[in-house]
């Protein structure tokens, strides 16, 4: 009798062992059944729409009704953001609104909670925007539906060299001191890593450290600008979405040779983890082919208060 089990086995060992970034997206997928995963994803600076669903995990950061900065949804009432979109960790007049397409008009798949805290991380530098990240613990979880889901995070041994593509997106300005037109929707765009060597010598040499990662078109016309702040860079490994950058700062707006730069979420695995017991974020250990450049004022990208 043929052992159709042992056959069974021989095939998917020969399947997989094909490619092994395709097992370990697999293998993620099992394991995070929910994070990194867009059922409905089929303007930023050189940007544009983002159909409704595309970044389930986008979330707009409002103080008293206002937009202020971006950030994303990591698992049911915990949100990433940058740390310079606080003044305090004073969480008065503070709200998050979750499956937001437009910041005008209606948005029928919109959740809003208040935030119970907000946690900075202790050696975030203002001047130098080192560490910019803060945690947000949302008053109440919320429940996931297709406009509403959590990003998986990139792993502390996540890799992402140059030329890595990548998507940012925010309802920031569309140009430097042009802002979004109504209905201001959220926008998206695409733009390759930069390696960090290159853009520490592009933006200034001491301007970018090891807790970076850079983005963006050398011929200029693609970035995040202002309001984008703590929103959400990810690349796709597989069919799973990853977090790997946070809108922190840039000279200027799609400038030339000006790469956005972004906090490296992949070195901040073990502090978020150290705040959330459970329901822990979906880390995912990203790779990409190529030369890697990982090896420091700068101009924030939020509203100041």
């Amino acid at each position: 009798m043929v052992n159709f089990r042992s056959i069974f086995y021989v095939l998917l060992f020969a399947v997989l062992k094909v490619s092994m970034v395709n097992f370990r997206s697999i293998f993620y997928v099992l394991l995070f059944a929910v994070c990194g995963i867009t059922p409905l994803n089929t303007r930023i600076v050189g940007g544009e729409d983002a159909p409704p669903g595309s970044w389930p995990w986008q979330v707009s950061l409002q103080r008293f009704g206002g937009h202020v900065c971006g950030g994303s949804l990591i698992n049911r009432e915990w949100v990433m953001s940058a740390a310079h979109c606080f003044s305090s960790t004073s969480t008065s007049g503070w709200q998050v609104s979750l499956g937001r397409q437009n910041l005008q008009g209606t948005n029928p798949n919109e959740v809003s909670r208040t935030v119970a805290r907000i946690i900075l991380h202790p050696n975030y530098d203002s001047d130098s925007s080192d560490n910019d990240i803060a945690l947000l613990r949302l008053s109440s979880p919320v429940m996931f539906t297709d406009y509403i889901r959590p990003v998986c995070l990139a792993a502390s041994d996540s890799v992402f060299n140059n030329g890595t593509d990548s998507w940012v997106t925010g309802w920031g300005r569309v140009n430097e001191g042009v802002s979004l037109p109504f209905p201001q929707t959220l926008q998206e765009v695409e733009v390759p890593v930069l390696g960090n060597r290159q853009c520490n010598c592009l933006n200034g040499v001491g301007t970018v450290t090891d807790n970076m990662i850079c983005a963006g078109v050398l011929a200029g016309g693609k970035d995040s600008c202002q309001g984008d702040s703590g929103g959400p860079m990810v690349s796709k490994q597989g069919s799973v979405w990853v977090q790997s950058g946070i809108v922190s700062f840039g000279f200027g707006c799609a400038r030339p040779n000006l790469p956005g730069v972004y906090s490296r979420v992949s070195r901040y695995q073990s502090w978020i983890n150290s705040f959330i017991s459970s329901d822990k974020p979906g880390f995912v250990q990203f790779s990409s082919s190529g030369p890697d450049q990982v090896k420091k004022k700068v101009k924030k990208k939020s509203v100041i208060f």
